[in-house]
């Protein structure tokens, strides 16, 4: 590499970072700002100290002179009083003009003596006016609230001994919220060979400051300015070793370019011969695996069919067996029910009353008995061979929710409404499907209020506080389930709504809640005493509506509750 590239490819050396180098130099610089404070502080602290004294010697003379029996301050506080005195007497005017004659002859007698004896007296005091101002004070009008002020004879001095002027305000306290006054006193004190000797100790301390901060400051600059210029030395030779690298590494990272080009050239070479050799043999295993694909195909619908028509045979099935079992054994039970109350009722020794309340009961028997007997049809038919007739899906809603209704609010604490138009909604279907398919959308219903109920109670006895624990048990026990039946017409369709305000579906359960056998009751052994179901009653519904030419849309998410809609092609009007 030639001088002139090196050069050109020479790397500059960046601005050195800041916050890495002052974390560095931190305690240096604290160390320098901890030590002109400290001189700082001395300093003034010597120079204020003194000046602190001389007014608290002057406030303590203003608030303790007695010259006669009285202080200034309390001499202050009367001639207030008699100012804003409510009820004044008739001589009240006199009363205020003695009480200012009688302050400006103490203010007078407190600063003849400084005056006369200027020179003479401890500290050498120089007073140039002393004043009484009732600034706060609001009389009445015609009461003379003017200050009461007292001036040298002396002038004031002037030039670089004007500074020596100091002036001192006191609030005399007045016992009295609504009205405030100022006692002023302009003085000058060390007015001789004191005061210059306090200003020569103040230039002494503050030559030793100057002496001490500027060789300090110099140093420490010193050592910033070193500290900086090694570690951008050792920036710059780092860098300067990272670009030696980067170069060595470009070099070699450009031979083993070339020599990959050299071997890829080689390689498409290759290639195009043995392209045209395998053209031929390419051809033919696509079309070979082209009628593979075709084969496994007509294979997997093959099995899918057959899979399906096993769980549907499988579903019915075990429909058939629980429910038929079911049915039959309650139906048994309800032959000796039935012959007993006969009995009662051809017997003469119950009233007219009784008479009818057994008549009644025999009228419900025999209403349960026919309803088994139609669940008994019902199980032992398959979906497929349904028979389809015109069905008005209001009047199916209304008398499913009046058969449940009162079983709801009585044995499980849930609330069955439903909201029905006035006309019918007409639809081609197999009545007793549809009517085991809303029972099944009812019972999951149910189910989902039992989990959302047993959830509050659990989250309740985890509550830490016990006070919240009794809240939510309380909330808990207040809490019922709602499950809500409506049909509406949307467009051409009759779409029958059932929703409950239950423990919800997350996603993966709302994509899987239609297959057969499955279940997220199985964990469970009971709900409110009813047995944990065996993930048959949706699939049940999926296959009913299938065959109804019937669409279902479900909406859920855990604990907001679920919605089941079932959509379906409202019958023609010469559908018989």
């Amino acid at each position: 590499m030639s001088n002139s590239a090196y050069w050109q490819e020479r790397p500059t050396l960046a601005p050195l970072p800041f916050w890495p180098y002052f974390v560095r130099l931190l305690p240096l610089i604290v160390l320098w700002l901890v030590m002109a404070l400290l001189l700082t502080w001395l300093l003034y602290a010597r120079a204020a100290w003194s000046e602190e004294s001389d007014r608290a010697d002057m406030r303590e003379w203003l608030d303790n002179t007695r010259i006669f029996r009285k202080t200034l301050a309390e001499l202050t506080r009367e001639h207030v009083e008699l100012l804003l005195d409510p009820a004044p007497g008739p001589d009240h005017p006199n009363r205020l003009k003695n009480k200012r004659d009688e302050i400006s002859e103490q203010i007078r007698a407190m600063t003849e003596a400084p005056r006369v004896y200027s020179s003479q007296l401890p500290l050498f005091p120089e007073f140039y006016k002393l004043e009484v101002d009732y600034e706060g004070v609001h009389p009445p009008a015609g009461r003379d609230a003017s200050p009461i002020r007292w001036e040298s004879p002396k002038p004031k001095p002037g030039g670089h001994a004007r500074a020596q002027l100091h002036t001192l305000s006191f609030e005399p306290p007045l016992g009295r919220p609504d009205a405030t006054a100022v006692i002023r006193l302009e003085y000058r004190l060390h007015t001789f060979h004191q005061m210059q000797k306090q200003q020569d100790d103040f230039r002494f301390w503050q030559s030793i400051t100057a002496a001490i901060l500027i060789p300090t400051t110099l140093f420490v600059g010193w050592l910033v300015f070193r500290f900086l210029q090694r570690e951008r030395a050792r920036e710059l030779a780092r860098l300067q070793a990272a670009h030696a690298n980067e170069q060595r590494e470009r070099e070699l990272l450009q031979a083993q370019v070339a020599h990959q080009l050299a071997e890829q050239e080689l390689l498409e070479t290759q290639v195009k011969q043995q392209a045209a050799e395998h053209a031929t043999e390419e051809l033919g295993r696509q079309i070979l695996e082209q009628q593979l694909d075709a084969a496994r195909l007509e294979s997997r619908a093959a099995e899918a069919e057959k899979a399906a028509l096993e769980l549907k045979s499988q579903l019915y099935a075990s429909i058939g067996i629980m429910a038929g079992s079911y049915a039959h054994n309650i139906k048994n039970l309800l032959v000796r029910p039935n012959d007993l109350l006969s009995r009662c009722i051809d017997s003469n020794g119950t009233t007219r009353e009784q008479q009818g309340m057994l008549q009644e009961v025999k009228n419900t028997l025999g209403t349960v008995t026919e309803r088994l007997q139609q669940i008994l049809r019902t199980v032992r038919r398959d979906p497929a061979n349904a028979e389809i007739i015109r069905v008005d899906l209001v009047a199916l809603v209304d008398e499913s929710q009046h058969t449940w209704a009162e079983m709801g609010r009585d044995k499980w604490k849930i609330a069955i409404t439903a909201k029905l138009p006035d006309e019918p909604q007409w639809v081609n279907g197999d009545l007793s499907h549809l009517q085991q398919a809303i029972e099944n959308l009812v019972f999951n219903a149910r189910d989902a209020t039992f989990e959302m109920r047993n959830h509050l109670r659990d989250e309740a006895k985890r509550a830490a506080d016990p006070v919240q624990r009794r809240q939510k048990l309380l909330d808990a026990a207040s809490w019922k389930g709602e499950v809500a039946l409506q049909v509406f017409r949307d467009g051409d369709s009759a779409v029958l709504e059932v929703r409950d305000n239950g423990i919800g579906m997350t996603e993966e359960v709302r994509e899987n809640c239609l297959k057969t056998h499955f279940t997220t009751k199985r964990d469970n052994a009971l709900y409110e005493g009813y047995s944990a179901g065996m993930g048959l009653g949706l699939s049940f519904v999926a296959v009913v509506l299938e065959h109804h030419s019937a669409s279902l849309e479900i909406e859920s998410a855990p604990l907001h509750g679920t919605s089941f809609r079932l959509r379906f092609p409202l019958a023609r009007s010469d559908t018989k």
